[in-house]
């Protein structure tokens, strides 16, 4: 129940930040992102039943997502900060994501995320400047992640390798669109995208555990 809870709260505060982030008023906005995220780290938190190195990497993750969504927060000279915080983020997700000792992920798996990284570095790439190297880094870590969620739900099945699974394709459209309306051209529902794949994204990563 208390789970249960938590996730009703996350998807309130996740509803108002999308409103706030849209509508109005910004002060609002600033609130109600952090405090989502805080709500989707206790859901993780709760969670009874899992394994411990599991639990800490996934944790880990969310509270390094927490800290860039405070540096997107602030002026555009953190966002390289950000970026940190979001690719730790995706290095402790594919932690918990990769595959058991003694397996490996099926490079076929692969395939399809590696080709979307490639697209969407070429789309981008024209207009990065000095990022072209970290938005690079960032790309690869992401795909990796979203393939070593692949692989594990293709290995495990179940529910909470699904939600760990859909998190990781949730994720990576948000990221991607970001990506596009921060450097290539902006859209008037980039941010309704945006935020609407990234708490659904963090909550089933959490959920997960």
């Amino acid at each position: 129940m208390l789970t249960i809870a938590l996730c009703a709260l996350a998807l309130l505060g996740a509803a108002l930040a999308v409103r706030f982030r849209t509508k109005g008023p910004p002060a609002l906005y600033r609130l109600a992102k952090p405090g989502t995220m805080a709500l989707i780290i206790l859901v993780a938190l709760v969670r009874p039943d899992a394994l411990p190195p599991y639990k800490i990497f996934i944790l880990a993750g969310l509270l390094a997502s927490s800290a860039g969504d405070v540096f997107l927060l602030l002026h555009r000279k953190w966002f390289p900060a950000g970026l940190a915080c979001f690719l730790l983020a995706h290095g402790f997700y594919a932690l918990a994501f990769k595959p058991a000792p003694g397996q490996t992920a099926s490079g076929a798996t692969l395939i399809p995320y590696l080709v979307f990284g490639l697209l969407m570095f070429r789309t981008l790439a024209p207009n990065l400047g000095k990022l072209k190297l970290p938005v690079l880094v960032y790309i690869a870590a992401i795909t990796v992640m979203a393939w070593f969620a692949a692989a594990r739900f293709i290995d495990l099945g179940g529910w909470k390798a699904l939600a760990a699974f859909s998190g990781a394709l949730l994720f990576l459209a948000s990221d991607s669109v970001l990506a596009y309306a921060r450097f290539v051209k902006d859209f008037g529902s980039a941010q309704l995208f945006i935020l609407g794949t990234y708490f659904p994204a963090q909550l089933l990563i959490a959920l997960s555990v």
